[in-house]
């Protein structure tokens, strides 16, 4: 069998030809003068102007700074945006450009779509910063009210404000209990915000990793004790049990993991597993290992209950809080805004979080995070 030649493939086909028909515009332009020598089909529609009145032209009559452009873009040998107006029609342009005997040969796309999504996209941005950095600013205004409701309600519940009746009493228990719930949502909520706000400051240091998973467990041990559930921990996986990162921002993600499994499992157990992974195990997460990394680089945190686990669609987008606005469950939402938080502070250090679940068996949350000091470093 004959061996195909490109070069005698395209030896009879004329080269401004093929320019002609290139989905976007080029233009030959004189590098003295900046006298458009040559224009393309696609050059034609974009500027709304036929290629022979363009080959009376300057660059710059068509695009703004237009040489100026072309000299940064061959000379740096990377696409530029830049700026056109045509027929009053203002628009955003990608110019590439290459210098070839004195003369300019220039690609030119419109991009006016692509930046306007892009440049909406850095508003709304900028827009949810703004709201949740004033949120978080206001935390304490709005959870000020619901600590007084609380709290005078156990009062009158204990009897600091008299004999109550048995019916009043149950009112009572309502509003605290109802209370207790608003606060606690609103801890979650403002949570979130400061850290979707990135107002939240790492501080990275060396700690005792199981020091800090042991003392979370501590601090749920009242609930704990009331669902009659067994905590296990092993550590044995570990080959260090001083890791480099932000104690304050694994505490919070920790509790969050945690107080879901508790939720999740009314009869049954909980297991807090640490280890050091594989570092396949680190790339398959979408991880990009340091240079030089070790199997005792990261650290994988494996939080597992045999509780009732979760269905299907609850655990779609059960990491993004705003895909739950639209759904009535209200337990769906505070799960997904205690994950949110988890997500991004696990984001912020570089890591990933991920979970797998079985209706009736139980679910597994992982997270993988780095816990030395350069691999922070050099991730950031």
């Amino acid at each position: 069998m004959q061996e195909m030649n490109l070069l005698n493939l395209f030896s009879g086909i004329n080269t401004k030809d093929v320019l002609q028909y290139l989905p976007d515009a080029v233009f030959v332009v004189e590098e003295a003068t900046g006298k458009i020598l040559w224009a393309n089909n696609r050059a034609e529609m974009i500027f709304e102007t036929s290629k022979d009145e363009l080959t009376q032209l300057n660059f710059d009559d068509v695009v703004v700074q237009g040489m100026n452009l072309a000299e940064q873009s061959s000379y740096k040998d990377v696409a530029v945006i830049g700026g056109a107006v045509v027929n009053s029609r203002e628009f955003f342009i990608e110019l590439s450009a290459n210098l070839l005997e004195n003369q300019y040969f220039i690609t030119i796309r419109d991009v006016t779509e692509m930046t306007n999504i892009l440049t909406k996209a850095e508003k709304t941005g900028r827009l949810n910063k703004d709201k949740n950095l004033m949120l978080t600013k206001l935390s304490s205004e709005f959870k000020s009210p619901v600590q007084s409701i609380l709290g005078f309600s156990q009062a009158l519940n204990d009897g600091l404000g008299g004999e109550i009746n048995d019916k009043q009493r149950k009112y009572v228990r309502i509003i605290n209990k109802n209370a207790t719930e608003l606060l606690y949502f609103m801890d979650k909520f403002f949570e979130f915000a400061q850290v979707e706000s990135q107002l939240y400051q790492q501080h990275m240091q060396l700690f005792d990793i199981t020091d800090l998973v042991q003392s979370v467990v501590r601090e749920n041990e009242v609930v704990i004790a009331t669902k009659k559930l067994n905590v296990t921990t092993d550590f044995e996986g570990l080959a260090e049990r001083l890791v480099y990162s932000d104690e304050n921002a694994l505490k919070i993600i920790l509790q969050n993991i945690i107080e879901i499994s508790i939720k999740l499992t009314e009869i049954g157990n909980i297991n807090i597993q640490l280890f050091n992974p594989t570092l396949e195990d680190v790339v398959n997460v979408g991880i990009n290992p340091i240079k030089n990394a070790t199997e005792t680089s990261y650290l994988l945190i494996r939080i597992s209950d045999n509780g009732i686990g979760l269905q299907e669609n609850d655990v779609e987008g059960i990491f993004e809080p705003y895909t739950q606005l639209d759904r009535a469950n209200k337990k769906n939402l505070v799960r997904s805004i205690s994950l949110g938080s988890a997500k991004e502070l696990v984001k912020a250090l570089n890591g990933a979080i991920w979970l797998q679940t079985e209706v009736m068996k139980g679910t597994v949350f992982n997270v993988i995070i780095p816990i030395e000091n350069g691999a922070v470093q050099q991730d950031e």
